[in-house]
């Protein structure tokens, strides 16, 4: 293999490029469990970060997407994506490993100013990487086989993260010699070696020679078709009111558990995978329910779950006790985990499909800016609401006057955190609307989609139900040698 693409991808060589992308993934999920996400909240809070530095944070990697602007010009100059993409990803990672000596290269007040910097820095060749990436898989992979290899490939990451996160959060509340800052620099090397893995592995996919998109157009041109296509505009709505509602409070979830409930880390990273396991054991269900079906479809179920549990999150009792106050975390963690599967799934998917192939380093580009402008507007008008909130409360109280006594019910309460989530349920109402006004083939009832997905969790019970179904499920032996066997047959023909 090497950095320059190929006159000709043969199927052997797209196959093991389909297992290098796997083996990618499992590792880039190691990256960012040990380096993103609650274990990056929980670093910049042992930094003393306030609302605003976490909203920046959450910001940054969508600010970061603006890089694919000047990406998609040298894209269509060099025609040689991999080329682009895996280098740039490749020295980002080193940055990340180098993070892992920062609380004991610099002193106590410049490390956060340092660590929000070298995020910048790290998004910005992210998002570089991403639009040369995205560009070579829509060309790489059949349209057909999408659903079902994304969903594969999700399903690998988010195993291999929710282990790491888990094995984080043990190790920050029991860090080695005493040191928490220690733990912290362990994750960062950790996170940093497997993101090398990943690219290692990403070099190892075959990249085909671009496709002629006709007469070069200016940049502007190409950005502007995105957005005057009608087919594809009720997608960039919904992707851009999406990211807004959803990133208002997605950052500070963690922070809200750990600094207004009071919970430890290992529970944060416990209802975290929680989340993370449901996305992952309906992965497979959204996907084949989403080749069977339509992706507008699952949108539409998937989206009122997922702010309805945001919304759930702000009426959990505080005086229940503590068991019971965690299991309700739990059956909402988990909802949304699966909510948040189709959604990632299906959008991700109605991208791809509705792309035109000869165009689609701009209208992937176009997702990503979309995308960017919402996400990073989102964190950032959270971080100040939440600063803002942080000393104001409203209460909803009830209450009984009797000749005898007065009896007082706190019917409603939101404090601090719980305005987002009361405001982000408020945005889902907008993308549901955003939702219908995507065009995709025929459609299709949320009724129907929801009988899909209760088939396929039967189907998957049933699997499981016999002795030789979960050892098919767990060591498919028998799929492995069908497909040899096909394999072969077409050779010979």
């Amino acid at each position: 293999m090497s950095l320059r693409p190929s006159l000709h991808v043969s199927p052997q060589e797209l196959q093991v490029g389909k297992g290098a992308l796997v083996a990618d993934a499992a590792w880039a999920s190691m990256t960012g469990a040990f380096s993103g996400g609650i274990v990056l909240v929980a670093f910049a809070l042992e930094l003393g970060a306030g609302p605003r530095a976490i909203g920046l944070l959450g910001a940054i990697p969508f600010l970061a997407q603006a890089a694919q602007l000047p990406t998609i010009f040298l894209v269509e100059r060099l025609r040689a994506r991999k080329l682009i993409g895996i280098p740039t990803l490749a020295v980002a990672r080193v940055l990340i490993l180098l993070l892992a000596l920062l609380p004991m290269a610099l002193p106590v007040d410049g490390r956060l100013a340092a660590l929000i910097a070298a995020q910048a820095v790290i998004a910005m060749m992210g998002a570089v990487a991403a639009c040369a990436i995205n560009s070579w898989f829509h060309q790489l992979l059949p349209p057909a086989e999408l659903g079902a290899f994304f969903s594969r490939r999700l399903l690998w990451a988010t195993g291999i993260a929710c282990a790491c996160t888990l094995g984080a959060g043990a190790l920050a509340e029991h860090p080695p010699l005493g040191d928490r800052m220690l733990a912290f620099s362990v994750f960062f090397g950790v996170a940093g070696l497997a993101g090398l893995m990943s690219s290692y592995y990403l070099w190892r996919c075959p990249e085909p020679v671009m496709e002629q998109g006709g007469p070069t157009r200016r940049l502007r041109d190409q950005l502007k078709a995105p957005f005057t296509d009608p087919g594809f505009r009720g997608l960039l709505l919904t992707l851009g009111s999406w990211n807004l509602a959803s990133n208002l409070v997605a950052p500070f979830l963690a922070v809200y558990l750990i600094r207004q409930l009071g919970y430890g880390l290992t529970t944060v990273t416990g209802l975290w995978v929680a989340s993370q396991l449901a996305n992952a054991a309906t992965l497979l269900s959204w996907g084949r329910v989403s080749d069977r079906l339509s992706n507008k479809s699952i949108l539409a179920v998937a989206v009122p779950l997922y702010f309805a549990c945001t919304l759930g999150l702000v009426f959990v009792p505080k005086e229940v006790p503590h068991a019971v106050q965690v299991a309700l975390l739990l059956v909402l963690h988990v909802l949304m985990g699966v909510a948040g599967g189709g959604i990632g799934l299906a959008t991700g998917n109605l991208g791809m499909k509705l792309a035109p192939r000869d165009s689609a380093t701009a209208y992937l580009a176009a997702i990503g800016l979309v995308g960017a402008a919402a996400g990073g507007m989102a964190p950032l008008v959270g971080g100040a609401l939440a600063q803002w909130f942080s000393e104001r409360k409203l209460s909803l109280v009830v209450r009984w006057v009797s000749p005898n006594h007065v009896n007082e019910v706190s019917a409603l309460s939101f404090a601090h955190w719980e305005f987002l989530f009361a405001l982000s349920a408020l945005l889902g109402l907008y993308v549901m609307h955003a939702v219908s006004r995507i065009r995709e083939g025929a459609e299709v009832s949320e009724r129907l989609v929801i009988r899909e997905m209760g088939l396929e969790a039967l189907r998957t019970v049933n699997q499981l139900s016999s002795v030789g179904g979960l050892v098919g499920s767990v060591f498919p032996f028998g799929r492995l040698s069908e497909r040899r066997r096909s394999s072969r047959t077409a050779r010979a023909g």
